[in-house]
């Protein structure tokens, strides 16, 4: 006769995303091998269950981590969950130190900040999120082993703060190397790749503009004649130009107000224009590419040398790519004027869209 094993306890885990974005995809993908690593890392003997949902779509910002984890702790006691760990793309901080992350145990919840560990996070998330949740259970019953400290296992984590009898634990960033850290992380959840495909219209005038300028005679004797240093500023000047406009005309600048402290306003900005100018140098870089390639099949070596008056080689096709290039840009400004609103929009960090289906509560 078969002897059957005792039940195990069930503990259920909540991992919201708020805003139901960028924290929506890394949500995915973490609740998926979530329930393993609470075994391994946390409890073997406890049956894990994951539950994956979405928070608010734009969540509030004058109310910091304190807001975040009372919407949560709500959101927790209707769904009966165990416990819940929140993970917002916010940069969130604490006496002007980066906040990694925040466990409450009188609520039973927790908040990450996906910025503050910078462009490895669900690397980090995978041990941050089971030492969350096993400092949580450990806070609130008093009778689990406290789990190691995460100050010395994610390299995000600089120190921890709070009062362990009240359960309130604030793990911070170092000042400097967190700063850095989570504005490389900023840009990560920004995802330029999303803003560089919204520039088409900017790229396809671009490239038009190259096109006439391939032909003019006059733009070959001025690349030859500018040195390095001024052809440097004028492509420099192009893509400031280029990014100026961009936020400008679309008007992407987060101003300060009652609901966006000064702060977060200007980490916002930040990540907005880091984003753009990540995006315009690789718009660029397409263009140069593509240029270069163009004026060495369309221009003959004997016809350059005749214009120029002397021997040509490879660098002066490229010299030739260099200033059309960075002409090109400030041409293609117009086109940027073109493109669809939400499209650009895309690139402010802060801006969530409405997602277009709601799902929730996903078992894992």
């Amino acid at each position: 006769m078969a002897i059957s094993e005792p039940q195990r306890p069930e503990i259920v885990v909540g991992l919201v995303a708020t805003p139901p974005d960028y924290p929506a995809q890394v949500v995915a993908r973490l609740a998926a091998e979530l329930a393993d690593r609470l075994a391994e890392r946390v409890d073997p003997e406890v049956r894990w269950s994951v539950r994956a949902g979405w928070g608010d779509v734009a969540p509030r910002r004058d109310g910091g981590v304190e807001a975040l984890l009372d919407d949560l702790a709500r959101r927790r006691a209707d769904a009966r969950w165990d416990v819940a760990i929140c993970l917002t793309d916010l940069p969130l901080h604490t006496e002007r130190v980066p906040l990694v992350a925040h466990t409450s145990a009188r609520r039973r919840v927790a908040a990450v900040s996906l910025p503050a560990l910078g462009l490895r996070q669900l690397t980090a998330l995978r041990t941050a999120v089971p030492g969350l949740v096993g400092r949580l259970l450990s806070d609130a019953s008093g009778e689990r082993v406290p789990p190691a400290d995460l100050a010395g296992q994610v390299a995000a984590i600089d120190r921890v703060a709070g009062q362990a009898g009240a359960g309130e634990r604030g793990y911070l960033a170092s000042r400097l190397a967190g700063r850095l850290r989570l504005l490389t992380g900023m840009i990560r959840a920004n995802r330029p790749g999303r803003a560089l495909l919204g520039l088409s219209k900017l790229l396809a005038g671009a490239f038009a503009t190259a096109a006439f300028a391939l032909t003019t005679n006059t733009i070959w004797e001025m690349g030859d004649a500018l040195g390095g240093l001024r052809l440097t500023v004028i492509m420099l000047l192009g893509l400031a130009a280029l990014v100026t406009w961009l936020i400008v005309a679309h008007d992407l600048w987060e101003k300060p107000g009652r609901q966006t402290p000064p702060e977060l306003a200007r980490l916002f900005n930040v990540g907005t224009i880091l984003t753009l100018t990540l995006a315009a140098a690789v718009s660029y870089l397409v263009l140069f590419a593509g240029t270069a390639l163009v004026a060495a099949l369309l221009i003959d070596t004997s016809v350059l040398e005749r214009n120029l008056q002397r021997p040509v080689g490879l660098s002066d096709y490229l010299t030739l790519a260099w200033i059309i290039s960075s002409l090109a840009t400030v041409g293609g400004t117009i086109g940027s004027g073109l493109e669809d609103e939400d499209t650009v929009r895309a690139a402010a960090y802060g801006y969530h869209p409405e997602p277009g289906g709601r799902r929730d509560e996903q078992d894992t």
